[in-house]
């Protein structure tokens, strides 16, 4: 018995330890990669927590495994723009100006019934008085509401992590021109730059390193 009592409690602190390097974001907010290590560590370490004649090395080594395995993956999506777009994915703009976005939503495997529900559940269920939706990577739905001046807060992603993103640019209303007039210099020194509804650019250069 003691033995078993010792077993479940290195498990269980190993297990805590893999969830506290992955993050401190809840299980609904989870990548779907991050989930999927979630419940095989879980799985994994269930199985000699509950057996005494399984080795516990067995449980640890496949953990270890995982948790290395996850933390690689962070920092490759970290690193690379295009590896991130493939292990986390990008959030989609579902509803623009009242209008529903019919590509994105296929694109998504999200039904008109699924965003209309989760629409009511934010407490928006009026399409025509969404200034914008956005489904996030983690599954969830980021709602603007659309101002008495039919105007937003919400600002315009102009560059992201050294890459332009032209899909923002063209929503703006701007021109490539335009944002290098405004940002001298290298696009990738760029961290991030935003530019809210009153016209106003804000940008943050990449620290240094060094």
């Amino acid at each position: 018995m003691f033995v078993l009592i010792i077993r479940t409690l290195i498990l269980y602190g190993l297990v805590v330890l893999a969830m506290r390097i992955m993050g401190k974001r809840q299980i609904g907010e989870l990548q779907p990669s991050e989930l999927v290590v979630a419940i095989m560590i879980s799985d994994l370490a269930a199985v000699p927590m509950q057996t005494i004649d399984i080795p516990l090395i067995t449980g640890i080594v496949p953990v270890l495994t995982l948790l290395v395995s996850e933390v690689a993956m962070s920092f490759i999506s970290l690193k690379s723009k295009r590896a991130r777009k493939y292990i986390t994915g990008e959030p989609s703009i579902i509803i623009y100006k009242g209008h529903i976005n019919e590509k994105e939503l296929e694109k998504a495997r999200f039904t008109l019934n699924d965003l209309m529900e989760e629409l009511r559940i934010s407490g928006y269920p009026d399409v025509s008085k969404i200034d914008m939706a956005i489904l996030e990577t983690n599954g969830e739905i980021s709602v603007i509401e659309e101002s008495k001046d039919n105007m937003t807060d919400f600002p315009y992603i102009l560059i992201s992590d050294g890459e332009m993103n032209e899909a923002e640019l063209k929503r703006a209303g701007k021109s490539k021109k335009w944002l290098e007039k405004h940002i001298k210099g290298n696009f990738k020194d760029i961290f991030l730059a935003s530019l809210n509804s009153d016209g106003e650019l804000a940008v943050q250069k990449k620290e240094d390193k060094k």
